[in-house]
């Protein structure tokens, strides 16, 4: 029997772990099959699947876990390795990959990006709210009942939707309405690896038992909700980007993580229902995208015209940390909003160390000063689990009555001030190790707590060191003093501190991420029978949440891209990209330079892309970068990619002789250009960037080039004027970089930034020119 394999081997173990085909465990697998190739005889592709599984393996007992046949043809399997190898060696078998376990990258915003409900002409406006759009939100779930999710005053369903409420009995059919528009689970992948689910602890349905789902979804889309707070922090109106858009849960993240057999079946099975935005706050390590599950889906929903958004990763402030990094989507880094919660620590010594929290429950005595204790320094415990107030290192003779000192790491921060509570401990102050910077994250704590940032941190440990040591009565005390909610804070944006940074590990000539969006103590939605602080224990209850990441910041541009495309339906999801990156701005609310929150510092293009987004000017951008999915295959092409490694992303064959002679990977119609130089001894080294620009402005209309060059370079662009006679017009031009060699030692980079911009004298189409030189070792 003749049948055409693709193989995508789901490895479901961490990502480092060996993917050595030796291993004898038995695997899950998602093998890629030429859905053409099905013989008569089987009256659907699961028979034959199912068929051809059983003759070409020794397994009886594997069962398909899902068939994909929308983004890919194929199915999920649980296999042994040696069935693998077998498989492996099969004449049209072509390629073994394995998989990752993903995991999830953990109000005020509207008003923030300008987004007005009471505004008679903008977005908003413009597109009636993301009425008729569907926004696929692929997470841990949803919690319906929450008011962010009510249907009052909506229009029926849009036709076009094809999708389900799948019932069960914690979840009714009726949870879905003309908001929810649709609600699935994917766990196939994540049972196969853990066994059956503990449904005592998560719910075998759409229901969210995680929180992050509900808080997303809202973002993206919650209706206006007032009033709206949490514990008493950020009071006001809570509303999502595109408050009228449809929303459709995909839970596919369970207790031990997301498992790509199942992302990628929500991809498969959410572009088949009809979803209009895949919004997705879910990352793992990078890996070349033939091997990238996620990569694989996006690619699949935007060939159907389906804008994908994603998630940057909270990995930063270091570099080369951005994940989701694949072309084709939209990766978002977060920033913050001129909003904040101070909880200021107040020590013995008079002086005052700024922090923040939204504690909302029994303050310490005003006016009181309390025993201030170190975690590192107590006695009993190795020193290092103390420090960071581990579970079991924390002795409760030394904690009792104190306030403790942690360190930030290893366990989430709300969990430290559990442990520092059960210990007997009445207070906690979270600093910031030196990787993490200045950048400080509120969290809903279970006991009075704050966090502060590094530089606080130390400065706390040296007073209490040198209160301890000396040979007065007076031992280190402390206080803390919770301030509220702040509003008007200056600068704002700053590019978060913990926001993925670039350079793009996988395609350096991509810049990523592509753009920042608000991430940093986000107001949203919150389930029931979650505590706030999200430990166990917590038993207070509330609507709405504070969280921070970029996961937070990803479903902002899900629904602004939502109400772009509502906007002008024609626009493809490169085009709304563009428009989001080449309007976005780059200076705060003080007119300076953005700033790099974990350093103080002036922020970089690749802190935070092309800048962060302007939801106002991206309604009329006057040109877009537009791509096709025929560009991708060209680029992925000159990314030297096998033809095999092409059909598996995209389905297509590829010419790739006739892309390479065409261009090089830099010459993708991206709305940024990055250009990597590998200092060989040359002592000039040059490129070039074709790019092609559509008018999506005014039909009579002239952009002129203004260039500032990378310091170093000399940058040319012909032609110098685009003059349009029409709307939907394209012109194209080239960008021409030279560049000199510079002393470095060996192994080492330097980068410069600059930028290109195309103005009619009402509207600047802007983007980053970054050059990069590299020293081989």
């Amino acid at each position: 029997m003749a049948f055409f394999f693709f193989f995508f081997f789901i490895f479901l173990l961490t990502p480092s772990s060996s993917s050595s085909l030796n291993d004898l465990n038995s695997l899950t697998y998602i093998i890629h099959v030429d859905h053409e190739a099905k013989p008569s005889i089987f009256p659907t592709h699961r028979h034959w699947y199912s068929s051809s599984l059983a003759s070409l393996t020794s397994t009886t007992s594997s069962s398909i876990i899902h068939t994909y046949d929308t983004v890919f043809h194929g199915f999920s399997a649980r296999l042994t390795a040696q069935d693998a190898r077998q498989l492996l060696h099969h004449p049209n078998v072509i390629s073994v990959i394995p998989e990752q376990v993903r995991h999830l990258h953990t109000t005020r915003s509207p008003e923030f990006l300008g987004l007005r409900s009471t505004d008679k002409a903008g977005l908003l406006e413009e597109s009636d709210f993301g009425s008729d759009l569907v926004i696929g939100v692929i997470d841990t779930g949803i919690w319906p009942e929450r008011p962010s999710f009510d249907d009052r005053g909506l229009a029926p369903v849009p036709i076009k939707w094809k999708g389900q409420c799948v019932a069960s009995e914690d979840f009714p059919a009726s949870a879905c309405n003309r908001k929810l528009v649709g609600a699935r689970f994917f766990c196939g992948g994540y049972e196969a690896t853990n066994g059956k689910m503990n449904e005592t602890t998560e719910f075998r349905s759409p229901r969210d038992s995680d929180g992050h789902g509900t808080h997303t979804a809202s973002i993206s889309a919650g209706r206006y909700v007032f009033p709206a707070s949490t514990l008493g922090y950020a009071h006001g109106v809570a509303a999502g980007m595109a408050p009228k858009a449809r929303l459709a849960a995909y839970k596919v993240c369970w207790n031990s993580g997301c498992y790509d057999s199942d992302i990628l079946a929500a991809f498969d099975t959410a572009v088949a229902d009809g979803v209009d935005v895949v919004s997705l706050s879910v990352g793992g390590v990078v890996v070349p995208y033939y091997l990238d599950a996620i990569a694989i889906g996006a690619f699949g929903a935007i060939d159907r015209g389906i804008f994908v958004s994603a998630s940057a990763g909270n990995g930063g402030p270091g570099a080369l940390t951005v994940t989701n990094v694949a072309p084709w989507m939209t990766t978002v880094g977060a920033g913050t909003i001129d909003r904040d919660f101070p909880a200021n620590v107040k020590l013995g010594n008079g002086k005052i160390i700024p922090g923040v929290s939204v504690y909302g429950g029994p303050g310490l005595d005003p006016g009181r000063m309390y025993p201030l204790v170190y975690g590192g320094s107590l006695l009993g415990g190795d020193g290092y689990s103390s420090s960071l107030c581990l579970e079991g290192s924390l002795d409760p003779n030394l904690v009792k009555d104190k306030i403790v000192l942690c360190d930030r790491g290893i366990n989430s921060r709300a969990t430290k001030g559990e442990i520092v509570r059960k210990n007997g401990g009445l207070g906690m102050i979270i600093a910031n190790g030196v990787f993490d910077g200045e950048g400080l994250v509120a969290d809903c704590h279970v006991l009075p707590a704050t966090s502060v940032g590094a530089s606080a941190g130390d400065e706390i440990r040296r007073y209490i060191s040198e209160s301890s040591k000396s040979h007065s009565s007076k031992q280190p005390t402390a206080t803390i003093v919770f301030k509220g909610t702040r509003l008007g804070i200056r600068p704002a944006p700053v590019v978060a501190s913990f926001s993925a940074r670039g350079p793009n590990p996988e395609t350096p000539e991509i810049l990523k991420p592509d753009v920042i969006a608000p991430g940093l103590n986000i107001l949203a939605a919150w389930p029931d029978r979650i505590g706030p602080s999200g430990v166990p224990s917590d038993n207070r209850r509330t609507e709405f949440n504070i969280l921070s990441g970029t996961s937070m910041a990803c479903p902002h541009v899900s629904g602004l891209a939502a109400l772009l495309k509502a906007a002008h339906p024609d626009w493809s999801p490169a085009a709304i990209r563009s428009a989001l990156m080449t309007t976005a701005y780059t200076v705060d609310n003080r007119g300076e330079p953005m700033m790099d929150e974990s350093t103080g510092n002036t922020s970089s293009v690749m802190d935070y892309g092309s800048g962060h987004v302007h939801p106002t000017k991206a309604m009329n951008p006057g040109l877009v970068y537009d791509i096709t999915p025929y560009d991708y295959v060209n680029f992925l092409c000159n990314s030297n990619y096998t033809g095999t490694n092409i059909v598996t992303i995209t389905r297509r064959k590829a010419d790739c002789d006739g892309a390479r002679r065409a261009g090089h990977v830099g010459n993708l119609n991206y709305p940024s250009f990055s250009v990597v130089f590998q200092q060989y001894g040359e002592s000039k080294m040059s490129t070039h960037f074709i790019r092609t620009v559509t008018n999506v402005g005014d039909s009579d209309s002239v952009y002129e080039i203004k260039i500032r060059p990378p310091r170093g370079t000399t940058v040319t662009v012909e032609p110098k004027k685009l003059s349009f006679r029409r709307v939907g017009q394209k012109l194209s031009f080239v960008v021409r970089v030279k560049t000199t060699e510079v002393k470095m030692s060996p192994g080492a980079t330097s980068v410069e930034t600059g930028h290109i911009v195309w103005s009619d004298g009402k509207r600047n189409v802007t983007s980053p020119l970054v050059v990069t030189l590299q020293q081989p070792l």
